[in-house]
C-alpha cells in the first residue's frame, strides 16, 4: 500500500521543544513505508488566531509551551468539586440492563457494505458506507469512484473493543452489548481516527484496548493514526511506529493518498487505483484525563474527513451539463465524527434556550460548507447538570445536525456501556422527539443496529 500525507508542522506537547518556535514549520519526512511531507497550514480552515499572528498562542493552549489546554467558550462549564461529590452520591441510581433490555438492542454480524443480488442499493461505488461498531466506533469507507471492484479510502473511528469502560478491566463500567465482531475481522483499514484518551476510546490504558491498536499495527498493511496533541506516550508504549503516528491541533488539515486493494479481491482495472482525502481535526468541547493529575493535559477533537477528487492524468472529455449549475459529481463528499462533545452548559431549572451554545460547530460548518454523513453523540447525557458541559443530550445533537449543515446523520455513544443515568433506551426516542420539534426530515437523523452498515 502507498500512503502520502501532506501534514501541517505541530508539535507534541509530550515534546520538550518550544511550542512557538515549530508550532508551524514545515519539513519533509521520508520514511521505508511512506512518503510524508508536511506543510504550511491551510489558509482556508486556518483559525483567525493563527491567521493575526502565527506566533500567537493558539486561544485553547493553557500556555506558548503547549503544556495543556482548555475549552475557550462561555458554553462549557468546569466541574468542581461538589460536582463530583453529587455524581458519586447518585451511582446506586444508575440503571441495571435487564436481558430483556438486552434484547432490544440488535445486534448484526458485519458486511461491510457488501450488497447482494437482493439489495436495494445502486451505485454503491459513489456513496458513503458506515458501520456502526457500538458506542462511538465507526468503520466508514468512502466512494471508490471505482467500476473495476476497487474500494475507497476506509477510516476507522474510536475503536474500542475492551469489556469495560475503565483504564483497569476489573472495575468501571461493563458492556452489555458486546461488539458485533473481532477487532480481527475489520477489513483493511488506511487511517485510525482517535478523539480523546479517555478510557471510552483505544488511547485507554486498559489491556484490551491497547490489544486493538497493536492488532491495528501489526498488520501487514499498516493504517495510519491521527490523533490531537499530546497522545505521543502512548502510541510510542505500544510500538507504533511515529512514522504512523500523527498528532495534531485543531484545525490541522493532512492530505492522504491511498493506493488500496480491491474490495473484492478481484481486481480488473487497468494501472494503479489512488484515493485522496483530507483529514482535519476539528474543535470538540469536553476534557481528557484517565487521573486528577493528568486532566486536560492531552488535547480532545472532532475530525472531518474530506474526499479529495482529482483530475485524471489523461484528461477525458465530458458533455457539459444542460444548466450553468456546477455539477455536484464533480466535488468530493464530506464527513463529519463529532467524537465525544458537549454543547452547552445547563444548570438545574435553567432555561435552556437562554445558555450559551458551543460556537465551533457552526464555525465548522461554515468552513466546509455542509457534510453529506455525520456521526454525533446523542447519549449518556444524565444528570443535565453535570453532563452537558461535555456531553450532547438529543437537544443538543439535533442543533449540531443543524449547525454543521449535515444532509444525514447517525447517533452514537449509546447502547454499549451504563455511563449515565438515563434509560439505556431513551437516547434515541428522544432523538426522534427532537428532530421533529427542529423540523429535520424523517430519515434524515436516527439510529442503525450495531453491527449494521448504511449508505449515504
Amino acid at each position: 500500500m502507498t500512503y502520502m500525507i501532506l501534514r501541517e508542522g505541530r508539535i507534541d506537547p509530550s515534546a520538550k521543544t518550544s511550542a512557538k518556535k515549530t508550532r508551524l514549520n514545515p519539513l519533509p519526512i521520508m520514511t521505508s513505508s511512506s512518503s510524508i511531507l508536511v506543510t504550511d497550514i491551510d489558509p482556508k480552515k486556518a483559525p483567525p488566531d493563527v491567521e493575526a499572528n502565527i506566533n500567537s498562542k493558539p486561544e485553547h493552549w493553557d500556555d506558548p509551551d503547549c503544556s495543556g489546554f482548555h475549552n475557550p467558550w462561555p458554553s462549557f462549564r468546569p466541574h468542581g468539586a461538589m460536582d463530583t461529590l453529587h455524581l458519586l452520591s447518585i451511582l446506586p441510581t444508575f440503571p441495571r440492563v435487564s436481558q430483556e433490555v438486552k434484547g432490544l438492542i440488535p445486534i448484526r454480524k458485519p458486511t461491510w457494505g457488501a450488497v447482494d443480488v437482493e439489495s436495494k442499493e445502486e451505485n454503491v461505488k459513489d456513496k458513503i458506507t458506515a458501520t456502526w461498531l457500538g458506542h462511538a466506533c465507526f468503520l466508514v469507507e468512502l466512494p471508490s469512484r471505482s467500476d473495476a471492484g476497487r474500494r475507497g479510502a476506509r477510516v476507522l473511528f474510536d475503536p474500542v473493543f475492551s469489556d469495560r469502560c475503565s483504564p483497569s478491566q476489573w472495575i468501571g463500567p461493563k458492556r452489555y452489548t458486546p461488539p458485533p465482531c473481532k477487532i480481527e475481522d475489520i477489513p483493511e483499514v488506511d487511517a485510525v481516527v482517535i478523539s480523546r484518551s479517555q478510557p471510552q476510546t483505544a488511547l485507554s490504558l486498559s489491556s484490551l484496548d491497547t490489544h486493538t491498536i497493536k492488532i491495528l499495527s501489526q498488520r501487514p498493511r499498516t493504517p495510519h493514526f491521527f490523533a490531537p496533541l499530546g497522545n505521543a506516550y502512548f502510541f510510542r508504549s505500544l510500538g507504533v511506529p511515529d512514522s504512523h503516528v500523527h498528532l495534531m491541533d485543531w484545525w490541522d488539515s493532512k492530505r492522504v493518498e491511498v493506493a488500496p486493494s480491491s474490495s473484492s479481491g478481484q481486481d480488473k482495472g487497468p494501472g494503479p487505483h489512488k484515493v485522496t482525502v483530507a483529514i482535519t481535526c476539528t474543535p470538540a468541547q469536553h476534557f481528557t484525563g484517565r487521573s486528577l493529575f493528568d486532566r486536560f493535559k492531552t488535547l480532545w477533537a472532532s475530525w472531518v474527513v474530506e474526499e479529495v477528487r482529482l483530475p485524471p492524468a489523461v484528461p477525458v472529455p465530458v458533455p457539459a451539463p444542460a444548466n450553468n449549475n456546477n455539477n455536484d459529481n464533480d466535488k468530493g463528499v464530506k464527513v463529519f465524527f463529532g467524537g465525544d462533545t458537549g454543547y452547552r452548559a445547563v444548570l438545574n431549572d435553567q432555561d435552556e434556550d437562554t445558555v450559551p451554545t458551543c460556537p465551533v460547530f457552526k464555525d465548522i460548518g461554515a468552513r466546509f460548507g455542509g457534510f453529506e454523513f455525520a456521526m454525533i453523540p446523542i447519549g449518556a447525557y444524565k444528570p443535565r447538570q453535570y453532563m452537558s458541559p461535555i456531553h450532547c443530550a438529543p437537544q443538543d445533537s439535533v442543533r449540531i445536525f443543524k449547525d454543521i449543515k449535515a444532509k444525514k446523520a447517525l447517533g452514537m455513544h449509546w447502547a454499549t456501556w451504563v455511563l449515565t443515568t438515563e434509560d439505556v433506551l431513551e437516547p434515541p426516542k428522544r432523538l426522534a422527539e427532537e428532530c421533529r420539534k427542529i423540523g429535520i426530515e424523517d430519515g434524515a437523523f436516527g439510529v442503525c443496529d450495531i453491527g449494521e452498515t448504511m449508505f449515504f
